[in-house]
């Protein structure tokens, strides 16, 4: 079906830490809702076999990515390249972002999912911002 009521979308565990996801696949790509509560955040990752784009829609959250840190929030879009380290942490309240990655694969959000090498760096960094 190509319409789709996001309120309608069966919620589910994150899978990697707190929170709930949305989704939908198609031919070549997926694309969901995700949740998290304040504090959490994936562990730090990288998709070797998908690029992924992220639009904020609530929250604060601070955001490492490759070599860069900031702080996004609602209406930033970030691109994620294939294989690049990323990682973040909800700083306030919880926060909302709508994702899209491809290719589709199984529809999984979490399919191509690798820990990333500098996870611990990552997470330490993550862990400084915001108390």
């Amino acid at each position: 079906m190509p319409f789709y009521r996001i309120s309608e979308i069966e919620k589910k565990p994150a899978g990697l830490t707190e929170g709930t996801m949305q989704t939908v696949a198609g031919e070549l790509m997926k694309v969901g809702m995700v949740t998290y509560p304040e504090g959490f955040g994936p562990p730090a990752h990288v998709h070797p076999n998908e690029e992924q784009y992220i639009l904020v829609m609530e929250g604060k959250i601070q955001m490492v990515l490759g070599d860069e840190e900031r702080t996004i929030g609602p209406g930033d879009l970030v691109h994620i390249p294939r294989n690049t380290s990323h990682g973040i942490r909800v700083l306030e309240g919880g926060a909302v972002f709508f994702t899209a990655k491809s290719p589709a694969g199984d529809g999984n959000l979490n399919q191509d999912y690798n820990e990333a090498k500098d996870a611990g760096e990552i997470r330490e960094r993550l862990s400084a911002a915001g108390g």
